[in-house]
């Protein structure tokens, strides 16, 4: 979108002049001053916020010495600027136009005023002037000192080929980030003794050398041979530099925007250490709920030390204010969930607006099984998403599967057909994920054991000792309880969390159901004896079924050698260590993501217009929304404007749908006339419970995954996923340039500093 000159009488525009454009300032005194020379009415009542976000100036209003041109690419004001250079009267020959930016007309008073300030400026400065002169006099061996510093002396020739040539290598950087290239070649042992084979940096480099690129073939030529041409420390510093960069204009909108909240992902690997992906939620300026990944964070043992990381990392290096955090969701793997309940506790007690939620992109159920503290609901969930990946390796093994499917549904090719419908996606973050398994566990383990023991050698050994292990786990007594007992338990909570990814209006009635919820599952814990008998003998039966044989666990029996191993030993030992702390740990698990805050918020989606029509616009969300009262323009104004928003919508013409979405409601034409729903609508829509609407705009956890897939463990790099995710949002070379200056070189000295020397070259 082009920039247009706020300037009366001005016509520049970005796209059609090489002028650089000015932003307001933030400053309210220097902002006044820049109002007042324009001599624009219309800008006048306007916030410098509104100002900086909405209006420039083009560089044809400034004065030459207050223009900085720190590079032939770069162009800044001082410090100081003060636009002066206005055209007041060309419009006076035309006086019948209509001009949109009119002109504010002085009174004689205003005239005077104005003149006397001018007098006083410049007074002012000539007093500057003097003192200035007389300073230097007295102290000659100073001069050059501050005064100097003021005066941005020309590049010289030596300079301006240094930038082109960082500029040069920050291109080849950024490019390899956006391909996904990783910066190594081939592995050290790989390569012939004797044979110098460059990493991918240094292939690129010499790429664009014999391509013709001048500034890098003439510092090739003064370097020398025995050097590597950028070493490894200055392509570290420098993808740190441009990882810093490009988040941190992801970070720029997400602090005008205000409000955000805070997801993290799975634990993931890169190059040996564990790390968490943190994704950031927020509403845009267009309107648009938007989820971008901004980086990774280390990931600690201990709770406390990460919870203290955690935060040090937001505030302090990538400078987000937690005071407007919203909401603060993690999606994690069994494990790893109470070390980060503890980091959401400890940023809780610190901003308590931060609601603990559940992540929209992650089913309940899925999300309550990981969080289940038993070590056999852990092992079984990571041997089911083993059996999933084990069957997308090929077409050719889900094919086996649907053949077997065929077989054993032949008398329902209905639901036969909708099983290998299901099996051909990532059917384990479905919330019936656990009733498909108990479904499909007889087909899975027949395909199994037919790849293991195929005789006509169509399967490699691979691929057949895989099936034998995974065969092995899913047979197992143990495996057949845990997933039975899931798959119960489970069920009661289906409904709610399918309804909590459904529609806005689905969201807001869940949250009134989960009192429901929680009655049904403390009345389970009440009779779990009666319960667990039935859940058991269903396990049993299954497992009769496959022919498995019924035993408790090795450790279990290893422990006890003495006891005989009776099928009331194997029910009382089954509800004890598995029926008993599932069932309590889910009922602790719903109250402690469904706090008061939480729920109150949900309550709040009664704003959005058709959840109000289901409501017959008897709705209450101003009681509700006092938690949110910090967070309004006007808060003592809304309870009318809540008013006439339910009006609006009650009396509308009979061919107006009601806004079934906050994404909807937030791109009405006149939301910004009622200022106090447009912020509460935009706070709830950032809470990570609530799915992004529009696809388009949750990209970042798309792109991440797509990158942990496609890349080697080893060949993953923080600072190069960052590039590769965010591989659309804009960068500044030259800005990258000037950094990296700033930070690792002085002026005396040259990049070739850093060189590092190589054998066999």
């Amino acid at each position: 979108m082009p920039n247009f000159c706020a300037a009366p009488n001005c016509t520049r525009k970005s796209t059609q002049s090489d002028l650089a454009f000015f932003r307001f300032p933030r400053d309210p005194a220097r902002c006044q001053k820049w109002v007042e020379n324009c001599r624009r009415a219309d800008l006048e009542d306007k916030t410098p916020d509104q100002l900086n976000k909405h209006y420039r100036l083009c560089a044809k209003h400034f004065e030459t010495s207050m223009i900085c041109r720190t590079s032939p690419y770069r162009t800044v004001l001082r410090d100081n600027a003060i636009p002066t250079i206005f055209d007041l009267t060309s419009h006076l020959n035309n006086p019948h136009s209509r001009h949109r930016k009119r002109i504010k007309e002085l009174s004689e008073d205003e005239i005077r005023t104005l003149k006397q300030k001018k007098i006083d400026e410049t007074s002012e400065q000539e007093q500057k002037h003097k003192e200035t002169n007389n300073s230097n006099a007295q102290n000659p061996s100073e001069e050059g000192g501050e005064g100097q510093d003021e005066d941005i002396l020309p590049l010289t020739l030596e300079e301006k080929e240094n930038k082109e040539y960082l500029k040069s290598l920050f291109e080849i950087l950024i490019l390899m980030g956006k391909q996904n290239i990783p910066l190594d070649g081939h592995e050290a042992d790989e390569i012939p003794e004797g044979l110098f084979t460059p990493d991918n940096f240094q292939a690129l480099l010499e790429c664009r050398i014999n391509s013709g690129e001048e500034v890098l073939r003439k510092r090739f030529e003064t370097t020398a041979v025995n050097t590597l041409f950028c070493s490894k420390t200055q392509q570290r510093q420098m993808l740190e530099i441009c990882e810093s960069c490009i988040r941190e204009e992801t970070l720029r909108e997400v602090r005008d925007s205000h409000f955000f909240s805070i997801i993290t992902d799975d634990v993931v690997d890169i190059a040996g250490e564990e790390h968490l992906p943190v994704l950031v939620r927020f509403v845009d300026e267009s309107h648009n709920l938007r989820e971008e990944f901004i980086g990774f964070l280390p990931y600690e043992a201990d709770a406390e030390i990460l919870a203290v990381k955690f935060h040090t990392m937001i505030t302090e290096k990538w400078g987000l204010n937690m005071e407007y955090c919203r909401g603060q969701a993690y999606i994690v793997s069994s494990g790893f969930s109470s070390k980060m309940k503890v980091v959401a506790s400890r940023l809780l007690e610190k901003y308590p607006q931060a609601i603990y939620t559940l992540c929209s992109s992650c089913a309940l159920n899925t999300w309550l099984a990981k969080s289940v503290p038993v070590m056999g609901v852990s092992v079984a969930l990571g041997t089911i998403e083993e059996v999933c990946s084990f069957f997308h390796r090929s077409p050719q093994l889900l094919l086996e599967l649907d053949n077997v499917i065929s077989v054993l549904f032949q008398n329902s090719k209905e639901r036969g057909k909708e099983l290998k419908e299901i099996c051909h996606s990532q059917w384990t973050g479905r919330h019936d994920a656990f009733e498909i398994l108990v479904e499909l566990l007889q087909a899975l383990v027949l395909c199994l054991d037919g790849i293991n023991s195929d005789t006509n050698i169509r399967w490699n050994n691979c691929i057949a000792g895989r099936a034998f292990v995974l065969c092995s786990a899913v047979t197992d007594f143990d495996f057949i309880v845990t997933i039975v007992v899931l798959k119960n338990v489970l069920s009661f909570t289906r409904a709610f969390g399918k309804n909590l990814q459904g529609q806005t209006s689905d969201v807001f009635f869940a949250a009134g159901s989960l009192t429901a919820v929680l009655h049904s599952l403390n009345e389970v814990m009440e009779n779990i004896e009666v319960y667990h008998e039935f859940w058991f003998e269903e396990a049993t039966n299954l497992a009769t079924k496959l022919d498995i044989q019924m035993k408790l666990p090795g450790k279990f029996r290893r422990a006890h050698q003495g006891n005989l191993e009776s099928q009331l030993t194997s029910e009382s030992y089954y509800k004890e260590t598995l029926s008993v702390p599932t069932v309590e740990h889910i009922i602790q698990e719903l109250k402690d993501i469904f706090s008061e805050q939480h729920l109150k918020a949900l309550k709040c989606l009664s704003l959005v217009p058709s959840v109000m029509g289901q409501l017959k616009f008897n709705t209450s969300e101003e009681h509700h929304a006092d938690m949110y009262r910090s967070d309004l323009p006007n808060p003592d104004t809304l309870s009318a404007e809540l008013h006439c928003w339910r009006i609006k919508w009650k009396h509308r013409g009979k061919d107006i749908e009601l806004p079934s979405t906050i994404y909807e409601a937030l791109h009405l034409p006149d939301i910004k006339f009622f200022p106090n729903v447009y912020a509460l609508l935009k706070v709830l829509c950032i809470l990570p419970v609530m799915k992004v609407e529009n696809e388009r705009y949750e990209n970042g956890r798309k792109r991440l995954k797509a990158y942990l897939r496609n890349t080697l463990t080893d060949q993953r790099s923080s600072n190069l996923a960052l590039l590769n995710i965010n591989f659309d949002i804009k960068h500044d070379l030259d800005l990258m340039v000037d950094t990296y200056i700033k930070l690792y070189t002085s002026k005396s000295e040259l990049p070739t500093d850093n060189s590092e020397t190589v054998e066999n070259t």
